[in-house]
């Protein structure tokens, strides 16, 4: 049994046990989460929504708070002497998949 949920503007594939990182959630680190956003869900008979799947929740164990690796970012202009190099760290949620209801 898998599912599938959108959050953080982005969809993800899940399946009970699995563990995943998504857009940083206002969720404290070893507390829970339920996601209501389900999109699809396959079993016995596959439910799909349009564009949500009405009463299906997946709860989450959340895991850590954390930063990805930085990704730098540089801009350069030939013969001007003009240089720019940033770094950004995404912020972002582990969590791990309890349980599908739908």
């Amino acid at each position: 049994m898998y599912a599938i949920i959108e959050t953080g503007g982005k969809q993800y594939k899940i399946a009970v046990g699995d563990t995943i990182k998504v857009e940083k959630l206002e969720a404290e680190a070893g507390g829970k989460f339920t996601f209501d956003t389900v999109m699809f869900v396959s079993g016995d008979a596959c439910k799909i929504g349009a564009p949500y799947v009405n009463g299906a929740t997946v709860t989450a164990a959340v895991l850590e708070q954390g930063k990805h690796k930085k990704v730098h970012a540089f801009k350069y202009k030939s013969k001007k002497g003009y240089k720019r190099k940033v770094g950004h760290r995404q912020p972002y949620t582990a969590l791990k998949i309890e349980a599908i209801n739908g």
